[in-house]
């Protein structure tokens, strides 16, 4: 008998009979893997779990925990989706349906508009299909015989779809049930594999994306191998919809996105505290770290930025203008602006290394229907610091601005991962510095004892980077900070230093944030503490609420006295009930509350109501200040 061996996950190899399939690989494996297993990933490439082993190679069987697993898992209930909507819905034309991040969606040309109630009905169908538990059949046709199928279903979009394949495609059907479905698969062995699913909302989408075309409609849906896991999600997105930084930041008098600055975010009194707070915390933090701050022009001439290789890899993204008959732009990052300071004159290794930090207003041109309150907008201020350094202190440097980043991170209260993202397709420079730069990094990761994915292709156009990933109280993650290593930019304008040998040299620039952009980083905080702030951050730490017209002067006296030790404090003198006023102190999440009537007044105390805690009870406004006090710097971690 011949046999094919088959190299495993855990590094061990088996010998099985030719043909054996990959679900009969997982079956041999354990019954436990071969009930979770979705598909198979045999020489890279992911196929269905009766698909014939003929040849020596790796596989790996993929469950719904690997990302490819649930993406597969994701598209098969969209087929199901399809199949449950031309059921109830007959004469349907089908347009596509993939996986995305977190579900699927599937476009639909139907003369009856579909309505939430449609939704329900949908749902309660691919439950349907589920129990049923039909196969999922793969089909390979020649064009001619694809074309005729779906021209006798009417079905015209899939008819382009096969027009528009290479000449030399194979063409593969999927088929379960009654449904049959162009695709190139791969699927889940069966619908009974679907085990949580939930229909989520309805939108238009013209067809392939052209405004030209006709406007289909579609389904947005979710499904997760646990009704555990799906209720988790779900509550998940109602939390994050509660903590929204648009809605919050409205609430709260932190923000505000005007008509007549779409993109370009305007920072309100409380909104501006909150920022001035961050930035000093950054200031101290990088005098701390052995950093100098500079500050930049947003507008340089165009020549510098076709030197910096940004006029040719990023001009789609930028804004410009004419100054006396000259072209010039609005920088889209900082990088170059640091280059300049670094040639004002002329440096020594001695000097080095030197890091150069900047809270630099950059504009980038983003479309209008990617704006997204601060998490995308056409201006922001990035917490950039460029590092010009030796080669042999590469290493050193960036294993202290991965220091740095965690200490910024776990002061906020978050956990990140982080990812090497590799050289894109356009990019500057030799393969061979590319090589050079992605090593130093991961060098300097490994030597930290760092774990990270490798992210190929998605590094700057002038050099490989480290991303780091942060997660939320909610478990969303969000990239923020970043590490950058440039052997280019200082190649490009002839950056020197005078060495240990008296002769010039090249130094290296290392390009990294911490924040990312203070207005994302802002927007981030707003849902990470859904605006409840920690007491050194907070916009306004105490409000003082008089029970009557009578208390106004020892409230204001209160006030006063606070806001001298240097405390944020307002009073609420409003002729409303005390529970009322406490109320909407509540509601804008203000960390304490202090409440004061006769026996308040007679004792120099004030009735402490702590925002986590609740009614602490009455207290010497002296100890109430050296409490405050005491949460009132970044480093308290209140």
């Amino acid at each position: 008998m011949e046999t094919i061996k088959v190299s495993l996950k855990d590094g061990s190899v088996r010998e099985y009979p030719v043909g054996t399939t990959i679900g009969q690989v997982a079956e041999s494996i354990s019954r436990g893997l071969a009930s979770k297993a979705l598909v198979g990933k045999f020489n890279e490439q992911i196929k269905d779990l009766s698909h014939p082993l003929m040849e020596d190679g790796r596989l790996d069987i993929l469950t719904f925990d690997q990302e490819e697993g649930r993406e597969v898992y994701r598209h098969s209930s969209a087929h199901i989706l399809a199949q449950a909507v031309q059921k109830l819905f007959p004469g349907t034309r089908l347009g596509i349906g993939p996986a995305i991040e977190n579900g699927f969606y599937y476009d639909f040309d139907c003369l009856q508009s579909f309505t939430p109630q449609d939704l329900e009905r949908i749902e309660k169908e691919m439950a349907a299909i589920v129990k049923a538990d039909h196969p999922f059949v793969r089909q390979e046709v020649s064009r001619e015989e694809a074309i005729r199928i779906f021209t006798e279903r009417g079905e015209n979009y899939k008819v382009e779809l096969i027009n528009d394949l290479p000449e030399d495609a194979t063409i593969t059907l999927y088929q379960q049930g009654e449904f049959l479905d162009l695709c190139a698969g791969p699927h889940v062995p069966s619908t009974g594999k679907i085990r949580a699913l939930k229909l989520m909302s309805l939108a238009g989408a013209y067809w392939r994306g052209s405004e030209k075309n006709k406007m289909l409609q579609r389904i947005y849906g979710t499904s997760f191998a646990k009704k555990a896991d799906l209720d988790e999600y779900l509550f998940q997105l109602e939390e994050a919809k509660r903590r929204d930084h648009r809605k919050l930041g409205a609430e709260l008098g932190l923000f505000a996105i005007l008509e007549e600055g779409p993109g370009f975010p305007f920072f309100l009194p409380k909104g501006m505290i909150l920022r001035n707070q961050l930035e000093s915390y950054w200031r101290e933090l990088h005098q701390r770290w052995g950093y100098q701050e500079i500050r930049t022009p947003i507008i340089l001439r165009r020549e510098m930025w076709e030197q910096s290789g940004h006029w040719d890899h990023y001009k789609e993204n930028m804004y410009f203008t004419k100054i006396d008959e000259d072209d010039f732009a609005v920088k889209p990052m900082n990088c170059p602006g640091a280059i300049l300071v670094y040639r004002t004159q002329l440096h020594s290794y001695r000097e080095f290394p030197l890091r150069l930090a900047e809270m630099g207003l950059v504009h980038r041109h983003e479309k209008s229907g990617v704006l997204h309150g601060l998490m995308r907008v056409r201006a922001f201020t990035q917490d950039d610091a460029h590092i010009f350094c030796l080669t042999s202190q590469i290493t050193q440097e960036i294993k202290g601005v991965i220091d740095l980043v965690d200490e910024v991170y776990r002061l906020f209260g978050f956990s990140y991962h982080v990812e090497l993202s590799t050289r894109p397709e356009k990019s500057m420079g030799s393969p061979e510095i590319w090589e050079q730069a992605t090593n130093a990094l991961r060098i300097a990761m490994e030597q930290k004892g760092m774990e990270y994915k490798v992210n190929e292709g998605d590094g700057a156009f002038y050099g490989p980077k480290i991303d780091f990933h942060l997660r939320d109280s909610i478990g969303r993650t969000w990239q923020c900070g970043t590490i950058q290593l440039d052997f280019q930019m200082p190649e490009k304008f002839d950056l020197t230093y005078i060495g240990e040998d008296g002769q010039r040299h090249r130094p290296v620039m290392i390009h990294r944030v911490a924040f990312g952009s203070i207005e994302r980083f802002i927007g981030i905080l707003i849902e990470h503490y859904a605006g409840a702030f920690p007491t050194w951050l907070a916009p306004v730490q105490a409000r003082v609420i008089p029970i009557t017209e009578r208390h106004h002067e020892y409230a204001r006296t209160v006030g006063a006295n606070l806001a001298a030790q240097g405390f944020r404090v307002d009073i609420d003198d409003r002729s409303e009930k005390v529970g009322y006023k406490i109320r909407e102190g509540q509601l804008a999440k203000i960390p304490y509350l202090l409440v004061v009537g006769d026996k308040e007044q007679e004792n120099s105390q004030v009735a402490v109501r702590d925002r986590a805690k609740g009614d602490l009870g009455a207290m010497p406004l002296t100890t109430f200040a050296a409490q405050l006090q005491a949460e009132s710097t970044w480093n308290s971690r209140a």
